[in-house]
């Protein structure tokens, strides 16, 4: 399968915000609100645009990834600067194909050429571990509480990058959304789509509430 990749254009909002919507729909909680998340991050300081890429396959966007900053700090206030990604989409129907992996694949090398040189994400690490990410505990970063979450991991692009010490992750507000508001604009913008419940909400659940020891 050949995958192009982009940076994302105005033109592709829409596309982009239609095609999260499918993949993230019922998977991780009753409806979802990934759609909305990428609606507002465009316009959050914290965004990065030139890492806002898209994937198409025979010239139609069949997934994407998006950037913003974050940071890690010590506990005498030393901070240092991290991207995180998140959402990542591939539409159900192309999942499993190699296009997330290129996606990340190609977003890393972008970012490091533009002087990123550590990678945060919250996720399920099944989905990451063979892109290079760790477990952040690997690298002594936990989150605000001290603890060390099953699903945060940190990748170096650059050796070295994450220096010995004790670090606490800084993700962006831009994650604090209200479901509320997540519901009203899905109601507002798309056709009605059922909500219903799947084991794989519960298995979200049960990953939120594992740390790592």
């Amino acid at each position: 399968m050949n995958i192009t990749i982009r940076n994302e254009t105005p033109c592709d909002y829409k596309t982009v915000e239609q095609i999260t919507r499918e993949a993230f729909w019922n998977l991780y909680v009753m409806g979802c609100d990934e759609h909305y998340l990428v609606h507002i991050m465009r316009d959050h300081p914290d965004f990065i645009s030139n890492l806002a890429f898209v994937g198409e396959v025979d010239k139609k966007i069949v997934g994407n990834i998006m950037f913003v900053r974050s940071n890690i700090a010590d506990q005498s206030g030393n901070r240092i600067e991290t991207v995180n990604f998140g959402p990542l989409t591939v539409l159900p129907e192309y999942q499993r194909k190699g296009i997330g992996t290129a996606l990340i694949e190609h977003a890393k090398r972008v970012a490091l050429e533009n002087g990123h040189n550590i990678i945060i994400i919250e996720g399920h690490p099944k989905n990451y571990l063979k892109a290079g990410f760790k477990s952040s505990s690997d690298f002594n970063i936990s989150d605000p509480d001290g603890k060390f979450p099953y699903g945060l991991m940190a990748l170096e692009l650059q050796p070295g990058a994450i220096p010995k010490g004790a670090w606490r992750y800084i993700s962006s507000d831009l994650y604090q959304i209200n479901p509320e508001d997540a519901h009203a604009f899905d109601d507002k913008n798309f056709p009605p789509k059922k909500r219903e419940y799947r084991y794989t909400q519960y298995e979200f659940e049960l990953s939120c509430r594992a740390f790592v020891e």
